[in-house]
């Protein structure tokens, strides 16, 4: 219908509401030539090609054959085999994440105008591009589609050429034909645990929150998960087919209990085998969709089973075959301790009030060297309600209304959610009283921010945002991120954005209030178009006896003072520091598994399988935790010590938290009401007893582009990035939200003109 054009975006930035002229401006990544960072580029796709490509062929027999010249070329006195294994299998890795942290630390830049010519690279077109939408896989990309299938292909080839292989090899030898299936069943269940095992190796990437990899590529934690459900589900079926294989095995030859007992010390333990492959059954079973869906918090604690998983795991292969996926796991490990550093912090709570449409709004104190993007979430504990639970949230706040903290709304459905604000609520009623008790206290800790690394609401002209209820929160801090950016002139490039919110019952429209920016100066206006369009579904009309609707009657916040501010301790806190991390535990690893070596295996003679990979995950986790942890204790010691130089002394913290409260505080017809402008509650037009028909929303919302650029509506196909926002959905008592308010995808996927909106629109889900 509509000739289908590039994203606005990509005009070069001529129509950006405040983008800076020319590629040149302030704050474009040129730290260092372009030379150096196709160099970096290269080597990190020549790393990556390289250790793929060595997995992949594996089963081959020339690839055997150079396998076994390197195990020649790089086995080394100390190290012995394991040495060349980790290095073929594990080094990459690193090698891999050290190469990230130099190109992350080289160029951080504003990814805004970076990211205008990775709109039109094909690689960005095969991340966002939709292959497969019903499915048992969900939404999948085109590059996501290729990377199934190449699993699978693995899977199938490798474990057909080794059946193959052995078939032949069997058939060669005069044996019992009971002891040739014997063998046949003994030989394909190592093969299903050697590729099990290589599996295993993409497994723990995507669940390192913080992870540098998942930064380097742009993906965040939450649409990571996926990756690692996926390979989970196929990890733990070849595992469960290697362990069926010797058990039917063992059963022919009428020694089942014997051989599962077993513990040799020459070989592989089978005892530990048999623990770590219950452990990671036992994880597989909970994490079953529906399994996972009813009873959350038995998924949530059965799968700390992996410790037991990876120990044991250890034990029974020892350390050269665990030196395989030894480096994804210590990068793991690294993520993890730093997320368990992070949120031991109890940090101050600025404002914590009840809305009067039953929800909460929490306001944390952070570092202002703590960076976000307004499409991240965080995730809080609260001591009073649980020391063990901990649930995601939407950041509503951006990070331009303040350097100083960062907030949150949080919808009442479910019993954790009620108790806190019942705690609320008894603080609120005690501080009115002139009463005051402990018992209302809040010791809240927090963990993240997480989201993606590029701000991609910032990179088109044309926005459409369709939220449901409690989803319109990232929505928020988009809209007063906007806001601020064009009034204090960065680089923005959103000319239109049109909100389509729906909701249940209209003192849910209150939530609107929550944005930073009520007002909109006369010269934002100018540059920016917006247009709120609420739906109440569950009333028919304007409900008078409530008094104005979207009229905030938040009750004043209270301040908490549990001690410091949020941690800056995550992956995008300090880029040298998190190097320094890295580098540090590394190079602890390797130190203290050569001194494990010299003054343990040798002079004691260890030669027991477990054991030694039993020393060889307790030197992992003492790079981790000694030299690792004395460089995180040197970050947070300079972190304090930037935020005392920074901010304040005691007396000015109190005075600044006080300001920060009564801002947060938001009260309807405040001192904004005398300023010129248009407020953001005039900008909504609220329709009762319907729900939005998104594709005339969406062809009014394209003719009106068309009508500000002076062209044709079907001449003009509007290019929007409909960011989808599903709306939290919270099961059982501890309240745990099962999908994700924001940022819930990929990089935005999809370029895909089979929706409602084909003729008007092309969609791009964050």
């Amino acid at each position: 219908m509509a000739q289908e054009l590039e994203p606005l975006l990509q005009n070069g930035g001529g129509g950006g509401c405040c983008n800076p002229a020319g590629g040149g401006a302030k704050g474009s990544p040129a730290t260092l030539p372009s030379l150096a960072r196709t160099v970096l580029k290269f080597l990190m796709w020549a790393v990556f090609l390289t250790w793929a490509s060595a997995i992949f062929f594996y089963p081959t027999k020339p690839a055997q054959a150079m396998f076994k010249n390197w195990m020649a070329a790089t086995e080394l006195p100390l190290f012995g085999i394991t040495g060349s294994i980790f290095l073929a299998f594990s080094t990459p890795i690193l090698i891999l994440a050290a190469l990230a942290y130099v190109y992350v630390s080289a160029f951080p830049g504003d990814h805004v105008h970076v990211e205008k010519k990775k709109l039109r690279s094909l690689s960005f077109r095969l991340w966002t591009f939709p292959v497969l939408v019903d499915g048992p896989f969900g939404v999948v990309s085109a590059v996501e589609f290729i990377g199934i299938v190449l699993f699978i292909v693995y899977v199938v080839y490798a474990m057909t050429y080794y059946t193959v292989e052995s078939v032949s090899l069997i058939s060669k030898i005069d044996i019992p034909s009971l002891v040739g299936r014997e063998l046949l069943l003994d030989i394909i269940g190592l093969r299903f645990g050697l590729v099990g095992l290589f599996c295993m190796v993409f497994l723990f990437l995507p669940v390192s929150r913080g992870s540098v990899l998942l930064r380097l590529i742009d993906i965040p934690f939450e649409h990571a998960t996926r990756y690692h459900v996926w390979l989970g589900h196929l990890t733990m079926a070849l595992f469960t087919l290697h362990g069926l294989c010797y058990v039917i095995s063992w059963s022919l030859v009428g020694n089942l209990l014997e051989e599962m007992t077993e513990w040799k010390e020459i070989g592989v333990a089978n005892l530990p085998g048999v623990i770590s492959l219950a452990a990671g059954l036992l994880m597989w079973v909970t994490s079953l969709h529906p399994v996972r869906k009813r009873f959350f918090e038995l998924f949530f604690y059965t799968h700390q089973l992996y410790i037991v998983f990876v120990v044991f795991l250890a034990l029974h292969v020892g350390d050269f075959v665990f030196s395989i996926s030894a480096g994804a796991i210590f990068l793991f490990m690294l993520d993890r301790f730093l997320r368990f550093w992070q949120s031991r912090a109890k940090v101050d709570i600025i404002s914590a009030a009840c809305r009067p449409c039953g929800t909460v709004e929490l306001v944390f104190s952070k570092p202002p060297s703590l960076r976000y993007n307004a499409l991240s979430f965080i995730f809080v504990q609260v001591h009073e309600l649980s020391f063990l639970q901990w649930h995601p949230f939407s950041v509503s706040s951006s990070p331009m209304d303040g350097r100083y903290h960062m907030s949150i709304l949080i919808k009442v459905l479910g019993s954790w959610t009620e108790k806190l604000r019942g705690i609320i609520t008894d603080v609120q009623e005690q501080t009115r009283n002139g009463s005051k008790s402990e018992s209302g206290r809040l010791t809240a800790c927090v963990e993240g921010p997480y989201g993606h690394e590029s701000p991609y609401h910032l990179m088109y002209e044309n926005l459409i945002l369709v939220a449901g209820g409690i989803g319109i929160s990232p929505f928020l801090a988009i809209l007063s991120d906007i806001i601020h950016r064009i009034e204090e002139g960065k680089s923005c490039m959103p000319k239109n954005v049109l909100v389509l919110w729906s909701v249940k019952k209209s003192k849910e429209l209150s939530l609107l209030s929550a944005v930073d920016a009520q007002f909109i100066s006369s010269s934002v206006s100018d540059k920016l178009h917006l247009d709120i369009q609420a739906f109440v579904t569950q009333e028919s009309q304007h409900p008078l006896e409530e008094g104005i609707v979207g009229d905030d009657q938040k009750a004043p916040g209270i301040f908490v003072k549990n001690g410091t501010t949020m941690s800056g301790l995550v992956g995008t806190g300090d880029n040298f520091w998190a190097a320094m991390y890295f580098a540090a535990s590394t190079l602890g690893f390797v130190l203290a598994y050569a001194l494990a070596q010299v003054y343990y295996v040798r002079r004691f003679h260890v030669v027991a399988w477990w054991h030694l990979g039993l020393v060889f995950t307790l030197c992992m986790a003492g790079g981790v935790v000694l030299p690792g942890g004395l460089v995180v204790l040197l970050w947070h010691l300079s972190e304090k010590r930037k935020l005392e130089n920074d901010r304040w002394d005691a007396s000015v913290q109190q005075h600044h938290a006080e300001e920060e409260a009564e801002q947060t505080t938001n009260a309807a017809g405040g001192d904004h009401a005398a300023a010129s402008g248009v407020s953001l509650a005039a900008m909504q037009t609220t329709r009762y007893g319907c729900r939005p028909q998104f594709e005339a929303e969406f062809a009014a919302f394209a003719e009106r582009v068309a009508g500000q650029q002076g062209g044709v509506a079907a001449d003009v196909a509007c290019w929007c990035a409909v960011l989808r926002v599903c709306r939290p959905v919270w099961r059982g008592n501890a309240g745990r939200r099962t999908s994700a308010a924001a940022g819930g995808g990929a990089a935005p996927p999809p370029s895909s003109t089979s929706t409602a909106t084909a003729s008007t629109s092309r969609c791009m889900y964050i």
